[in-house]
C-alpha cells in the first residue's frame, strides 16, 4: 500500500529545477500539461521580479490574486490582502525606499500538484536608497504558493527571508 501511495504521489507531484529565472530545465520529462504549468509559473516568477524591479502594482495585479486572503511574509512585516501588499510592499517599501531595484531569482524549483503549486528559490537583490543614493545588496530565499483559478495561475502567498545565519548560537 505504501509503495502504491508513493508511486501515486510521484505521478501527481514533481519538482523541476531551473538555473535561470525564465527558462526552467527539467531533470525528468513531466506530463505535457504539467510542463506547461511549470513554464507558466516560471513566467510568473519573471513577472514578479520585474514588478519588484519597477515597483509596478499594475504588473503585480496580473500575477497576484486580488483577494483579502493572500498574504506576504517578509522581515519587516506580514501583509494580509492584495491591497496591503500593493501599499506596503510595492509602493512604500520598493517604490518609496529605493530609487533603483533589481531582484534576481535563481536556483528555482517549481512543484505542481493539480491546481496548486509552489516555487522555492534563492534571490539576489541590489538597490539604491532613495534618500541618499547608497547601494545595498541582500540575498535570501523565498517560497511562493500559487493557485490555478479559471485556467490562470495566481500568487496567493509569498514568504521570504534572508539567508540563514551560520554563527554559533544564532538562528534560533
Amino acid at each position: 500500500m505504501a509503495l502504491f501511495l508513493l508511486a501515486l504521489a510521484s505521478a501527481i507531484s514533481f519538482a523541476v529545477r531551473a538555473k535561470k529565472q525564465t527558462q526552467p530545465t527539467r531533470s525528468a520529462a513531466p506530463p505535457r500539461e504539467a510542463a506547461a504549468d511549470v513554464d507558466a509559473l516560471g513566467r510568473i516568477i519573471a513577472k514578479y521580479a520585474k514588478s519588484v524591479d519597477d515597483a509596478d502594482t499594475t504588473l503585480a495585479s496580473e500575477i497576484w490574486w486580488d483577494s483579502p486572503e493572500v498574504s506576504f511574509i517578509h522581515p519587516l512585516g506580514h501583509e494580509h490582502g492584495f491591497e496591503q501588499i500593493k501599499q506596503n510592499v510595492y509602493e512604500r517599501l520598493m517604490g518609496g525606499t529605493f530609487s533603483e531595484r533589481k531582484l534576481t531569482p535563481r536556483d528555482i524549483t517549481i512543484h505542481v500538484f493539480g491546481d496548486a503549486a509552489w516555487a522555492e528559490f534563492y534571490w539576489d537583490f541590489n538597490a539604491k536608497f532613495r534618500k541618499d543614493g547608497q547601494s545595498i545588496a541582500t540575498h535570501g530565499r523565498e517560497t511562493q504558493i500559487y493557485r490555478k483559478m479559471q485556467g490562470t495561475w495566481r500568487i496567493i502567498h509569498v514568504h521570504y527571508s534572508g539567508m540563514p545565519t551560520t554563527q554559533p548560537g544564532q538562528g534560533f
